[in-house]
């Protein structure tokens, strides 16, 4: 009965994917001019497909004459409009050239989904005009988006605290860093907002309050050595970065020793973002095999989502002394059966010295026997050699830095860990 009834399910799925195939094609070929169209049309010329008319209620202008000159051009099938309903996340693939360097590829982003983005819009012009729909790019001058419009000198605390997860507890020195290094400006290099013009002002308020992310590569730059994508640009709501690989989820069924390179990796991310010298701790509240890729060229793992990260500013939670400040946090384990899972107080991140919780998100979502994602189990580090089994001490320490059974015992057992797979790693090359 039971095998009757999984054959009948079979054949349904089969059946269901067949029509969907066949109604695709029909469909495209019923937009058959569309479609020459849009292999014939650079949409990223288009001052609305890239919404640059909606400007300053966009993410900066930067790239404005590289967009405009047909220097950017969607891959294949990036330029099929049709396709858009399966891109919820409006993340493109894109070919950038110059003149004497040849073209490379790149990644373009909206920074949210439709949905997101006519929110977004509502929002501003219910509070300008009481209505949801509005002209935007005047709406935006009677928002709280202006209110440092004119002779205002800093970006303040009191001003933005909340907006983001990257300004949830923000210190003085954080916000003077992402004005100083704020990418959309031709006069960068200064903390002072007077410096910056007010349609400048008003986009990196949005940005901080839509989706820090494109902050959070200019502020943490790749080429000081933070691990994330490299920030190329802006024009109305497209962002440019740079394109890193494939995602960490390619990469799930590579050789053992490619798995625990990746893994060792992972784990320095997590010490790195956790304790540096700039004394910023950058927690991951987002962690998932996506939100990962490895270099194609150098095999480095680069974080390539970075909405989700709240930062903690270690020297002002030092000097304001906060309760319980310098006892150690461990994040609490939770095993809630579903993808991506994580457990956290974003007030506790931002008031403790000592915090556990990258090692954590690291440990149970992508490295660990608990680690969920499309429909597999067993994490990164699943099904190691026999010899590693029969020692055990892979399993122990994952299982102490995901679901600690002693006090303090993942902070311990992250640091083992990481020692552990980097002798591995020596042994495998």
């Amino acid at each position: 009965m039971w095998r009757l009834l999984t054959l009948k399910l079979g054949r349904l799925y089969c059946c269901l994917k067949f029509l969907f195939v066949v109604s695709l094609l029909v469909f495209m070929l019923m937009n058959t001019h569309t479609l020459f169209d849009s292999f014939q049309k650079n949409e990223l010329t288009d001052r609305r497909f890239i919404s640059l008319n909606k400007c300053p209620a966009c993410f900066g202008t930067s790239w404005c004459r590289k967009f405009m000159n047909g220097q950017i051009t969607f891959e294949t099938w990036g330029r099929l409009r049709i396709l858009d309903f399966l891109n919820v996340k409006n993340v493109y693939f894109a070919q950038y050239g110059e003149p004497r360097e040849g073209a490379r590829r790149i990644v373009l982003k909206r920074l949210g989904s439709n949905q997101e983005l006519m929110e977004m819009e509502q929002k501003i012009c219910k509070r300008a005009t009481g209505r949801p729909r509005c002209d935007v790019s005047q709406a935006m001058y009677k928002t709280q988006f202006s209110r440092l419009n004119g002779e205002v000198r800093l970006l303040t605390p009191d001003i933005v605290e909340g907006w983001s997860d990257l300004v949830h507890c923000p210190s003085q020195r954080l916000l003077d860093r992402i004005v100083r290094r704020y990418a959309e400006t031709k006069d960068s290099g200064s903390f002072l907002m007077k410096n910056l013009k007010d349609s400048e002002r008003m986009q990196l308020l949005l940005t901080l309050a839509f989706n820090p992310e494109p902050l959070v590569l200019q502020s943490f730059p790749s080429d000081e050595g933070w691990p994330f994508a490299k920030y190329l640009g802006a024009c109305g709501r497209m962002v440019a970065v740079n394109y890193v690989g494939n995602e960490l989820w390619s990469f799930y069924h590579a050789p053992w020793e490619k798995r625990v390179d990746l893994a060792w990796q992972l784990l320095e991310i997590a010490e790195q973002l956790t304790n540096n010298d700039f004394e910023f701790a950058l927690y991951l509240l987002d962690v998932s095999f996506d939100n990962f890729a490895v270099g194609s060229r150098d095999g480095k793992v680069i974080v390539i989502d970075a909405e989700n990260i709240i930062v903690a500013d270690k020297r002002l939670i030092k000097q304001n002394k906060p309760q319980n400040w310098d006892v150690w946090y461990e994040s609490k384990f939770d095993d809630c059966g579903k993808e991506a899972c994580l457990s956290f107080s974003k007030d506790i991140l931002c008031s403790r010295v000592t915090v556990d919780h990258n090692y954590y998100a690291i440990c149970q979502n992508l490295l660990s026997r608990y680690a969920n994602w499309r429909g597999t189990s067993g994490g990164l580090l699943h099904n190691p050699p026999a010899e590693i089994v029969r020692v055990g001490r892979l399993e122990a320490l994952l299982e102490e830095c995901a679901n600690p059974k002693k006090e303090y015992g993942r902070f311990q057992a992250a640091r083992e860990l990481r020692d552990y797979l980097a002798k591995l790693n020596n042994n495998v090359r």
